[in-house]
């Protein structure tokens, strides 16, 4: 069995080195136009050259998102733009519109090109119709299931990519206009406000202000919500469907997400390439996932349409665990130096997640400042030391129990 691989989002540099840190193969990010993730951080021209060389140097490919659909007036600009990208030695591009990959051809002949979800790929003669245009990989539509991932996989020779983690657009595939129509923001071109999260009911015209919940529950009504996606549990009957990626969502949320979910499903792939046939599920990766901030999981459309399981009625996070730090070095003597992210307090107990799943724990936390003077509290954006009783290292992350 071939172990597909581990794809994470790089919403910054920052994020693309916890990525690496805990084990990605690669990382997908964008650049400051023609992605669809605007508001993220996204690379400069010079940080995108900057994460290349970072990320190759560690043996990680870096993918670049160039998914939106240009309007005319966008070309001019693109073209520009690719030309200066051109020279950086990224591994593939994230396309969708076919003029954009045109253009692409005629500036960069070279490069390989993978198709994103935006294209809507939900079935094996539109796979057969890319690979014949070029197409090295496809991340193929939310909305297939395992079976039709299986018989795609055996009618085309590109690569197969699929979303196993994170949110779902709720269009699934991400041709979405509500955020245009009810923002004046085009999720089309990166500027998504997601109207699909917001508190819903309807109004009968003849009797304004009186409003009719959907779906009755004591929170509210969230019509349009989808559960998180989580995969976790089904690595092998992915990698047996064909799988060659498995992506994770996320270029918009922090590090401490993008750190946790990797750590997990690193490990798992490990576990799956290690032991084969002997291979099982160990219950404690989920349970690790249960601790980062998400919306209930599904396993979306990957065993037939979900219906009503897939819809989350009550549209709050789930939020046990509280990220506090990250390492930002570590000394000789084991010391190490903390980003404060959120308030720690003396006597706290704080988890350490390292690599592999390792994860140290200290109890009763003594604060002490850069001078090794004690601190009662540590507060965001300061900088601490401390001292753990455990092998730390340079990007590992900490947080406590809310």
């Amino acid at each position: 069995m071939k172990i597909p691989e581990l794809l994470a989002p790089a919403g910054n540099m920052e994020k693309l080195k916890i990525a690496v840190h805990y084990g990605a193969d690669a990382v997908y990010l964008g650049g400051k136009s023609f992605g669809l993730r605007n508001l993220a951080g996204n690379f400069s021209v010079s940080e995108l050259a900057e994460a290349a060389d970072y990320a190759h140097s560690r043996g990680v490919k870096v993918y670049l998102t160039l998914n939106a659909f240009p309007a005319n007036s966008d070309f001019s600009h693109l073209q520009d733009y690719l030309s200066e990208i051109s020279p950086i030695p990224l591994d593939a591009y994230i396309v969708a519109d076919p003029g954009v990959i045109d253009l692409v051809r005629e500036i960069s002949p070279g490069m390989e090109l993978h198709l994103s979800t935006q294209a809507n790929t939900v079935n094996w003669r539109s796979a057969l119709f890319w690979q014949k245009q070029g197409i090295r990989r496809i991340n193929l539509a939310r909305e297939m299931s395992l079976a039709e991932i299986s018989e795609t996989a055996g009618r085309v020779e590109l690569e197969l990519e699929a979303f196993v983690h994170g949110a779902m657009c709720i269009s699934y595939s991400g041709r979405c206009l509500l955020s245009s129509v009810m923002s004046g923001r085009n999720a089309n071109k990166g500027e998504c406000s997601h109207p699909c999260r917001w508190g819903y009911a309807l109004v009968e015209e003849t009797r304004p202000g009186e409003y009719f919940p959907v779906f009755e529950d004591e929170s509210g009504t969230f019509i349009f919500n989808s559960r998180d996606l989580c995969l976790i549990e089904h690595l092998p009957e992915l990698a047996a469907a064909g799988v060659s990626s498995l992506k994770i969502e996320g270029r918009m949320k922090g590090i401490n997400y993008v750190g946790a979910v990797i750590r997990v499903y690193r490990e798992a792939l490990d576990r799956l390439a290690a032991e084969g046939d002997a291979y099982r599920f160990r219950p404690e990766w989920l349970e690790e996932l249960y601790k980062i901030s998400h919306r209930g999981y599904t396993t979306g459309f990957a065993f037939g349409a979900p219906l009503n399981v897939g819809q989350e009625y009550d549209s709050r996070y789930i939020r046990s665990h509280e990220f506090v730090g990250v390492v930002e070095s570590v000394g000789e003597d084991g010391t190490a130096v903390i980003a404060v992210r959120n308030q720690i307090k003396s006597g706290d107990t704080i988890e350490w997640l390292g690599r592999g799943m390792r994860l140290g724990v200290m109890q009763q936390v003594e604060l002490l400042d850069l001078d090794s003077a004690p601190l009662e509290v540590a507060n965001p954006n300061s900088r601490i030391r401390l001292k753990p009783s455990f092998p730390a290292e340079q990007h590992d992350l900490l947080r406590k129990a809310r």
